[in-house]
This record gives C-alpha cells, structure tokens and sequence, in this order.
C-alpha cells in the first residue's frame, strides 16, 4: 500500500502544479482540507477511496489519473507489433501505427497499396481531415467528386466528410502514412 500513496502523491502534486492550483484551490474545488491535500502530496497520508474520489472529481480526472504510474509520452512502435486491417483480396494493407487517441482526436496510418489496390470509404463525421504523404508509388485519390493523383514526396490535406476513395493508379506497390484529425 505504501507504494499506491507515492503514486498518488506524485500524481497529484504532478496535476496540480501542472494545472497552477495552489492547495487552497485544490481544496475549494474537491472538498478536502488543504492539510489532508498536503499530507497526500507529502506520502505521509493513506486516504480512503471516498476521499480520493472525491479529489479525482473535484479535479475532473478519472481515478486512475490519480492511482496509476503514468504512462511514458514517449512510445516506440515496430510494425510487426501491428495487426494489419485486410481489404481488396490483401491488395489494401491498413497498419493503425497510433490507433485513435481521444486527447489529441487523432490516428495515424501507415497504407500500403500493392498494383491496382482499391479502397472506397464513406463519409466520416463533419469537418474531419485527413492529412495523406506518398512515400513510395502513385495514389489516387477521390474526395467527392474531385481527383488527385499523388506521387512520391507529394501530399495533400482534405475534408473526408465526403466519400472518397484510394487507388494505386502506378506500376508497383504505394505506401503513405494517413494522419486523420476528428472533430469533437
């Protein structure tokens, strides 16, 4: 147990000072005393669930932001830890490099398209991006009625709240990294 309070300890004086709140304010916002704040920040104290609920509400994080080591912002990936999403008889490869992430409301992409591949996708929500870098071959792409043939070294940012498509218009293999911005 001893460990959970230096983790919460850090947690949320990490928070805290993150946020700019002095302990008085913390204590305005979650209902515990300022000393008890103190105590917590300090490891000197081993509250109970109640009153580390009631800090993780006061300060609108989840109780795991408050109990949990965080997670290191930095993060290696290799691409054979990434399942591929299969389309077009395999001709479609889709790796999902930084799956959806709620806080920055974006995902990242690595597409390959071996010749002729061919992808049609429905309209996403209003006002989401997708941001498209050829790598290696010839992409081409359908925004609602509009066409743009990338090649390699070229990019292109568009609204993919229409249908649109991706073909490997070229002779060999494509690879692009696909960036998509969702709106809230």
């Amino acid at each position: 147990m001893e460990n959970m309070q230096l983790i919460l300890a850090s947690n949320l004086r990490r928070i805290r000072e993150e946020r700019r709140l002095s302990l008085d304010k913390v204590s305005e916002l979650t209902g515990v005393s300022k000393s008890m704040l103190g105590q917590i920040e300090r490891g000197e104290s081993n509250p109970t669930l109640q009153t580390v609920w009631k800090i993780a509400n006061g300060l609108r994080v989840s109780l795991t932001d408050l109990t949990e080591v965080p997670r290191s912002e930095t993060v290696v990936i290799s691409k054979e830890d990434i399942s591929p999403i299969i389309s077009d008889n395999g001709l479609f490869r889709v790796y999902p490099v930084f799956p959806f992430d709620g806080e920055t409301r974006s995902e990242i992409l690595a597409i390959v398209l071996e010749k002729g591949a061919y992808s049609c996708s429905e309209a996403h929500n209003a006002k989401t991006l997708e941001y498209v870098l050829v790598f290696e071959g010839e992409v081409t792409i359908m925004a609602g009625s509009e066409e743009y043939v990338l090649k390699a070294g070229e990019a292109i940012k568009f609204r993919a709240d229409c249908t649109h498509s991706y073909h490997n218009s070229g002779d060999g293999v494509a690879r692009f990294c696909n960036v998509m911005f969702y709106p809230e």
